[in-house]
């Protein structure tokens, strides 16, 4: 059998890491089994739920269908990435006040979804944020938390600005 296994070199949550894997390994599982980065869930396996959501130069892209070489001398970011230490990102601090989460299961996804948004356009309309959200699922919120916690990082922005 030829050994597949080479360096993968990229970047995750700021720091540089050289990990040895499988050419085929997905990069949910190296995030979860090799680096011990759970907060990323895996559900679906198939791209459609949005739990293994993480950024990829920082865009949300689905870890389930990322091949390890796809991450190669890239930035990877995390939900274990987004936080300033133990200051919580204002999606964090929002979905928390909002009531955004429940079970937490599909969460990690959403707020790194909603970051990349929040980034790109910190007052999106809750039409942009469905737009967003399309590609991660919650089976127990109803999504109005969620949007309102869209909607409180939206207003936090125009008080200070």
């Amino acid at each position: 059998m030829i050994n597949t296994t080479y360096v993968l070199e990229c970047s995750i949550n700021g720091k540089a890491v050289a990990v040895p894997v499988p050419a085929s390994k997905r990069m949910s599982d190296i995030l979860r089994d090799d680096l011990l980065l759970t907060g990323t869930k895996v559900s679906c396996e198939i791209g459609r739920c949005g739990a293994c959501m993480v950024l990829l130069d920082g865009k949300p892209v689905n870890s389930c269908l990322l091949m390890a070489y796809q991450a190669a001398g890239k930035e990877v970011t995390t939900i274990e990435g987004i936080s300033a230490g133990e200051e919580l990102h204002p999606v964090q601090q929002a979905m928390l006040e909002e009531g955004g989460l429940q079970c937490g299961y599909c969460t990690a996804g959403m707020v790194v979804t909603l970051t990349a948004l929040w980034e790109k356009n910190p007052t999106p309309t809750r039409a942009e944020a469905e737009e967003a959200l399309c590609g991660n699922i919650c089976r127990c919120t109803g999504y109005e938390g969620i949007f309102r916690a869209v909607e409180r990082c939206g207003l936090s922005i125009k008080r200070e600005g």
